[in-house]
């Protein structure tokens, strides 16, 4: 090989190099972009708990966060393997946060997803705890 080409071959690979680490970065923007906003996780508009609980199940989805970090990860992995990266500490600690926020996003979602079906269920017992109560209460009357 010429010494051209050795030096069109380094100059590729450092825009190979680039290009990766861009594509890194943007599809980390997007996954930071697709989180949901703290404010759909804080307010809410519901007239009861039920209501409450399941527009926070919905508003804690990740939605295409992860897609976007599995793009990351993608590209990011095959920069490294390629040796591609001079300093990818920066990246690595980026996914490592997105993943963090995610997995806490995800954990959230199954404890309300848990409330979710528990609180019905709850409020119907004690409903017919009421019940029962009113109903001995009602006798104890009708006795005197």
């Amino acid at each position: 090989m010429s010494q051209a080409t050795l030096g069109d071959d380094e100059e590729l690979f450092g825009e190979a190099a680039n290009e990766m680490r861009e594509d890194v970065e943007s599809s980390l923007e997007e996954a930071w972009g697709a989180l949901p906003a703290a404010d759909a996780i804080w307010e809410t508009d519901a007239d009861n708990v039920l209501g409450v609980l399941n527009g926070l199940n919905s508003a804690l989805n990740a939605g295409d966060a992860e897609d976007h970090l599995r793009d990351a990860k993608k590209w990011f992995t095959m920069g490294q393997r390629a040796d591609a990266f001079e300093d990818a500490e920066d990246l690595e600690d980026e996914i490592a946060d997105l993943e963090a926020a995610i997995e806490d996003l995800s954990e959230a979602g199954e404890q309300v997803g848990e409330l979710t079906s528990t609180i019905p269920a709850l409020r119907g017992t004690l409903q017919d705890i009421d019940e029962t109560d009113e109903a001995d209460a009602d006798a104890e009357e009708d006795e005197e």
